[in-house]
């Protein structure tokens, strides 16, 4: 028969894992659909503000320091439709949760 080593050595590494996930498990059992609801929409309003604050970056930079070569501009442009793809996924993800909150309200 073969024998096995010992599993303690992974404990660990996953110690980490462990502690992160151990919040949010326990914020959705003490709440429920409406903790989904309100994570979502905490979320998507996280969102919403780097959207906002990435069009004020990119409006501060415009009025600061005016017209810029083409390569500045191109970096800009770059940069805030980066943080723009990133912000909307967020608020994709907002979205999702509250109708899944919204979904679990309805059907228990």
């Amino acid at each position: 028969m073969r024998t096995r080593g010992s599993d303690s050595l992974i404990v660990l590494p996953l110690l980490p894992i462990f502690l992160i996930g151990l919040f949010p498990m326990l914020l959705l059992s003490l709440l429920g659909p409406a903790g989904l609801i309100i994570l979502g929409i905490l979320v998507a309003s996280a969102g919403l503000t780097d959207i906002l604050d990435a069009n004020g970056t990119f409006s501060e930079q415009v009025i600061v320091h005016g017209y810029a070569r083409g390569t500045e501009r191109n970096g800009q442009r770059t940069a805030l439709h980066s943080e723009m793809r990133f912000a909307a996924v967020m608020i994709a993800a907002g979205v999702g949760l509250a109708v899944a909150g919204i979904g679990g309200l309805t059907l228990s």
